[in-house]
């Protein structure tokens, strides 16, 4: 996992935009059953932490412990790499939106093996996602060491016993501010806020993230992104890549 220090820079407005889709989140609850007790790891604000068992958090950045919602979980300032539990000290762990940022995925995951019985990871498959249209108009992310280097799910399966693997469709009106949300709404995209909550864009440098919203606009304006991607605003859902993924004791 990130050290924390990404998510000090650009993780203050984090709250303002992300949060948990409701379709999504019975996904993951599916995936948790049974569970008693759980592990959230890179568990930011608590997007997508159950709140009928018992929950403990990780996340390593003071800016995003800070926007915690009263009543959440309590969380403990730490890295997946070296998680401060004993061997099975939870039911099941779970990761959502966090591995393609973590310094070793390898020491993570098996750091959720050991203290989990199951393991949930919410991720994306990368080679889907960098075919997304946004790359079209922000290459630059295509580099960043986050996406480059991202996991894929077969990856996790080296570490893990896989035993699950769902596709997780982003609906239409996806109320999490996740970079895929807004694969039918790229207006979104033009407003700072919205792209602050995005690691993916947040990330580029403010040279390379102004060209790709000239961009955007100027195809908006144009017409060119409709004519491009237009059918994708009468699509109900869309298939970004993500995965769940569903490993360890079954139920």
């Amino acid at each position: 996992m990130t050290d924390g220090t990404l998510y000090e820079s650009i993780g203050p407005g984090y709250a303002r935009t992300r949060r948990p889709d409701p379709r999504i989140a019975a996904r993951v609850r599916s995936a948790l059953r049974g569970a008693r007790t759980l592990l959230n790891v890179g568990a930011g604000t608590g997007n997508y932490e159950p709140d009928d068992r018992t929950v403990v958090a990780v996340e390593p950045a003071a800016a995003m412990l800070a926007q915690r919602p009263p009543g959440a979980a309590p969380a403990v300032r730490a890295v997946v790499e070296a998680l401060p539990f004993g061997d099975t000290a939870f039911d099941a762990a779970l990761a959502t939106f966090t591995v393609h940022l973590w310094h070793d995925v390898a020491a993570g995951l098996a750091e959720l093996r050991r203290v989990a019985r199951r393991q949930v990871i919410l991720m994306t498959e990368p080679e889907i996602g960098r075919r997304f249209w946004l790359t079209r108009y922000f290459p630059e992310t295509l580099a960043l060491p986050s996406e480059a280097h991202a996991p894929a799910v077969a990856d996790i399966g080296e570490h893990l016993s896989v035993w699950a693997v769902e596709a997780v469709p982003v609906p239409a009106d996806c109320t999490d501010g996740f970079v895929g949300a807004y694969w039918n709404r790229p207006e979104a995209f033009l407003d700072p806020a919205v792209r602050a909550g995005m690691s993916i864009l947040a990330q580029l440098p403010p040279a390379a993230a102004a060209r790709g919203v000239r961009r955007l606009r100027t195809d908006l304006a144009r017409g060119t992104w409709d004519a491009r991607y237009g059918h994708l605003r009468t699509l109900r859902t869309y298939d970004y890549g993500y995965r769940l993924v569903v490993a360890g004791e079954q139920d």
